[in-house]
């Protein structure tokens, strides 16, 4: 059972996902941007190529995943079923568990206090909790993209805007997921390929107590809020450019399109606030990359080959896990890069 998914979601810096943000970079060229922007693609897609991570002749191949791709799209999966079947093992995207320290009946018991756990405390609602110009944003986003539900009103500002974005984006043609992460276990069970889940575990010791204590405490989440409002509002030709962009394999577009659907504010909203030093969040991020880099360095040093999942923005970020481990001495290859250097 996990403590509020949600949050555990958004404060982890590797999956997910939406709410993502990365350095600046360069803009791409305007005709590959109006392009992409125009209309979602569909049919059958090749997906991008694969990163090339190496020590000495052991080789990690390494898929980057966005969190929304065209809905209609058919990834074409020969290149990355190949990988998968020459390769000695799987690594899976970076995550987390939360293990709740009680059996059967206590998790049972527990489901009371689950319910209401994306409100906000004291019966405050998102009236009451935003500047009145922030929710005259909202209350013309989620009447285009939500409708008429009134429960989200009595919701936290950051969970309210999830809600949003995950409405926003199904309406722009995308999904959420793509079915990346299940379609690379499939093929490597396919060809019996050990799949290792690089998932880092934290147990709850009381987790009636850390409930009670969530809900009651108090979460700066406004400047997320804002920028998932600023993200509907103004950036969805963005985020549906980047899911054209790896459907189609276009590596010089997703480095030029910004990866900016503001992640970094929410992670913020949970790992500041007043309840994530009690319950443990406070350097999740920093677990979660620390438990994926130790499962690279292990796989690296005893497989021929690996196959690996990141979030693209981890691939593609200057301070991403990629980048982290160019700098710890592997040699790291983008997939034009390797077109380069072939003879």
């Amino acid at each position: 059972m996990r403590l509020v998914p949600a949050v555990l979601w958004l404060a982890l810096c590797a999956a997910s996902p939406a709410f993502a943000q990365t350095a600046p970079v360069a803009p791409a060229p305007a005709s590959s941007v109006t392009n992409l922007e125009s209309v979602v693609v569909s049919g059958v897609q090749p997906g991008p190529g694969l990163w090339k991570v190496s020590k000495g002749d052991h080789v990690m191949w390494v898929l980057g995943a966005l969190s929304a791709l065209p809905e209609h799209m058919q990834w074409k999966t020969d290149e990355v079923e190949q990988t998968i079947a020459a390769s000695q093992e799987v690594l899976s995207a970076p995550s987390v568990n939360i293990k709740l320290k009680t059996n059967f009946f206590g998790k049972l018991f527990l489901l009371p206090t689950l319910i209401g756990a994306r409100k906000n405390p004291d019966g405050v609602t998102l009236q009451q909790a935003l500047p009145a110009s922030e929710y005259a944003r909202w209350e013309v986003l989620k009447q285009k993209y939500i409708g008429s539900d009134r429960d989200v009103e009595s919701w936290r500002p950051m969970f309210a805007a999830i809600e949003l974005y995950e409405k926003a984006i199904k309406r722009s043609g995308l999904k959420a997921s793509g079915g990346v992460k299940d379609t690379v276990r499939e093929l490597a069970k396919k060809h019996n390929v050990k799949v290792t889940s690089t998932r880092y575990e934290m147990v709850i010791e009381e987790p009636r107590a850390a409930m009670k204590t969530f809900k009651k405490s108090p979460m700066d989440d406004q400047q997320c809020f804002s920028q998932a409002l600023d993200t509907v509002e103004h950036d969805l030709g963005s985020v549906t450019a980047r899911a054209n962009a790896w459907a189609v394999g276009d590596i010089e577009a997703l480095r030029g399109l910004p990866l900016n659907d503001r992640r970094d504010a929410c992670i913020e909203a949970v790992t500041g606030a007043g309840f994530a030093e009690k319950l443990g969040f406070k350097d999740l991020p920093q677990r979660v990359e620390s438990t994926w880099m130790g499962e690279v360095d292990r796989a690296l040093s005893s497989n021929a080959q690996t196959f690996a999942l990141l979030p693209m923005e981890e691939v593609l970020s200057p301070t991403g896990y990629l980048a982290k481990l160019k700098a710890k001495g592997y040699v790291v290859q983008a997939p034009d890069e390797q077109d380069a250097a072939a003879p």
